[in-house]
This record gives structure tokens, sequence and C-alpha cells, in this order.
């Protein structure tokens, strides 16, 4: 079981919608897939068709009693093999809640540990900042999935981005490594958008994706529907685009 947190403290990259799509693409090719939705905007779950009012264990439980992450998980009917562990807005709360908490930064860590139901990959989608739930998933995880919006700024706070990763590598996880960047909303009729395409792979080199991310509407449209963009719109090019990274993603993984 390989984890891997989707972070970019920068809000609007598309971490949710990769992690919605790249997720549902690889379900769809036969992995059992699980998504954590550690944000507590929960977009991942509310795009995915949950409806957040009704959900009675969710990770703000697995993080602040005993819940375990198998009490949480919900199956996502949408697409087989694709399951969720659901966020609600109890979990702007769990900082506070654990400020006293000893080795706080280790709890998903150790949740995943002893999580009985067995998976091939668990995507963690991050909330866009550096506090406690984004070092939890960080701690947890075996490498962390970039993405980077084709826009003005989109370098900015990539610095500061890996620096975090660093201090967790230093002090809470010395295993964890970049898995990739993933660069999103790309217009190639925009000069701006190939100048910072060029950047990003003068700065990450071979971890850049060659699958690209286009700006599509119907990507924007599908999250109100609560589905993946196959099942929304299975056409258009950021089906088409999602499909790809998917197995670019698992070429990249040696194909298992």
């Amino acid at each position: 079981m390989k984890v891997i947190s989707i972070f970019n403290q920068k809000g609007g990259v598309g971490k949710t919608t990769t992690s919605i799509n790249l997720c549902a693409f690889l379900a769809l090719n036969g992995y059992r897939v699980l998504s954590i939705d550690i944000d507590p905007q929960g977009n991942t779950t509310s795009g995915l068709g949950f409806d957040k009012r009704s959900i009675e264990t969710s990770v703000y439980d697995v993080l602040t009693s005993d819940a375990s992450i198998d009490s949480a998980i919900k199956k996502c009917e949408l697409v087989d093999n694709f399951f969720l562990v659901p966020s609600t807005i109890e979990l702007a709360g769990a900082e506070v809640e654990l400020i006293h908490v000893p080795k706080r930064e280790s709890i998903l860590k150790n949740k995943l540990a002893v999580m009985e139901q067995e998976f091939d990959f668990v995507f963690i989608d991050c909330p866009p900042s550096l506090g406690f739930l984004t070092i939890n998933a960080l701690t947890a995880s075996d490498s962390v999935f970039i993405p980077i919006q084709c826009e003005f700024y989109a370098l900015e706070g990539v610095g500061q981005l890996l620096n975090t990763i660093n201090l967790v590598k230093k002090s809470l996880n010395k295993d964890i490594e970049v898995e990739g960047v993933l660069l999103s909303m790309f217009d190639s009729r925009a000069r701006l958008a190939n100048e910072v395409m060029s950047e990003v792979k003068a700065h990450f080199k071979d971890k850049v994706y060659e699958t690209v991310i286009p700006r599509n509407i119907r990507l924007a449209e599908a999250p109100s529907f609560g589905l993946p963009i196959m099942l929304y719109d299975d056409k258009c090019k950021g089906s088409e685009a999602y499909e790809q990274l998917a197995k670019e993603f698992i070429s990249r993984q040696g194909g298992k």
C-alpha cells in the first residue's frame, strides 16, 4: 500500500480535482483506491456526491477519538474499487482540540498502520495550508503529489512547500519523497502558461508529469454534480487528460 499526499499550500491549483479524478481512473483500472479527505472544506467528499450532513463517522472522528479508519470508510458507489474517508466542517476544530495530545503529528500514520482493509493506493487530499492537518498527512505519506497551476505566481510558495517537506523528512518521516509534479489549468494559447511550464520543468526536472491538465469548463462543472469527470463527460479534454495521467502514474509505479 502506497500513501500519497496531494499537496500545495496555494489554493485553487487543482488538488481536489486531481484527488477525485486520478483516484477514479486508477479504480477504473482495477486498483483498490482509498481517498482520505483531510480538508475541512470537504470538497472531495461533496465532489463524489456524499451529503456531508448525513455522515456519522468522518476523518475528524479518526483524528480526535478512538474511531478507526475502517469505521469511517465509505464506498463510492459511482466507481468500483473506490473508497473515501469523508470530511466535515468539524475538522476545522481538530487542531485546537488536539493541541496537548502527545505526538499528535503521527495520529493519522498510526491509524493507517492498523487499518484492516487493504488498498493499492491511499491518496490524502490536503488543505491549502501548512498546519496540523497537512503535517499529519505528510507524516503518514510515502510521497507527495504536487499540482501546480500554469498561471502567474505558480512557483510562488513552492520553495516554502519544499522546505515543509524537508522539515517533515528531517524530524517526522525520513522516507517521504516527491512523487511527482502535475501542471494543471494549462491554456496552450497563453504565452505565460508555456513559460510557467518551462520554469516548472527546469525546477523539478523528471518529477514533472508529461501529462498536462488543460483548463476545461467541464472539469470545473463536474464537482457540482457530485461526479468524477469520466461520469460527467468522458469525451471532454479534461477527462482524456486525467485518463492519460492515471496511465502515466501507473507506468511510473512500474505498472504494479
